[in-house]
């Protein structure tokens, strides 16, 4: 398998990244992780813009702006200083099941993008909502946003598959080798904006040019499913990314080896298309 450029001076260990900004659950977020995780870890945390009493851990690590530059410049500035081999980005209200880490390191090659089963989120007593689908599987709908699949999330069959592989995903948790990182040139700021479909950018640079993305089953996260956004978006960052998502429709990516037809076909049939 080919070496990336990328990959020298890294050790076995896990970065997690985390892009915020005015987050209210920021803290239980670190201190969660710090909680289950089993291996070795480092947190490095982005404050986009205001600052947050921090957390007395060495293994985390802050990178503070005083004017917020958006999420995928605090993505960047994150994986640039990670010393792990693999990194995750997860959002700053998330909940995890213990050992996470080395349950997310065990199923992943270098080439995919894995994410973990998610479950909904009760941020005010940190605990997971109840009777409610857990949420494996999303589609890509006809205008190339995702969607819950809930047919498949229903079904009982598709939940004895403990990996799987995964259309579309919530941009909310993701983890790679970093190295992958850079092959994909995530995240691609100059093109889609400070900002937004940030999943479908990853999703379909990895599908399209040989790669895959799955879901293990064998772990989940907790993520705050209607979060009240603190903050508005620059004006204009949505329309930037979802103009450049357009473009798979046809060529979106110089890397880019299958076209989106492909992808539709192996997920078909797929809801509304």
């Amino acid at each position: 398998m080919r070496k990336s450029k990328y990959a020298y001076n890294l050790i076995a260990m896990l970065s997690i990244i985390i892009p915020s900004r005015n987050e209210k659950f920021l803290n239980k977020t670190i201190i969660d992780i710090l909680q289950k995780c089993v291996d070795e870890i480092e947190i490095i945390v982005v404050l986009d813009g205001y600052w947050e009493t921090p957390i007395d851990d060495d293994r985390v690590i802050y990178i503070h702006r005083g004017a917020a530059q958006g999420m995928r410049s605090g993505i960047n500035s994150a994986v640039a200083i990670a010393k792990g081999a693999f990194i995750m980005k997860c959002d700053a209200h998330c909940m995890f099941d213990k050992g996470f880490d080395l349950k997310l390191q065990k199923h992943c090659s270098h080439g995919e993008v894995i994410v973990p089963r998610r479950k909904r989120l009760n941020a005010e007593k940190w605990e997971i909502e109840e009777g409610k689908p857990d949420i494996d599987y999303m589609y890509l709908s006809k205008d190339l946003r995702g969607r819950s699949w809930e047919e498949k999330n229903a079904d009982e069959q598709m939940k004895a598959k403990k990996i799987d592989d995964l259309m579309a995903f919530q941009g909310s948790c993701w983890f790679m080798y970093r190295s992958y990182f850079y092959d994909l040139e995530l995240m691609d700021e100059e093109n889609y904006g400070q900002s937004g479909n940030e999943a479908q950018e990853i999703a379909l640079k990895c599908w399209l040019s040989g790669g895959r993305c799955l879901v293990n089953k064998n772990t989940w996260y907790a993520h705050l499913h209607k979060k009240e956004m603190n903050y508005k978006l620059e004006k204009g960052t949505k329309d930037k990314s979802r103009a450049q998502t357009e473009k798979w429709r046809k060529k979106g990516w110089h890397k880019q080896t299958k076209y989106l037809q492909w992808l539709i076909d192996k997920f078909y049939p797929v809801p509304t298309w």
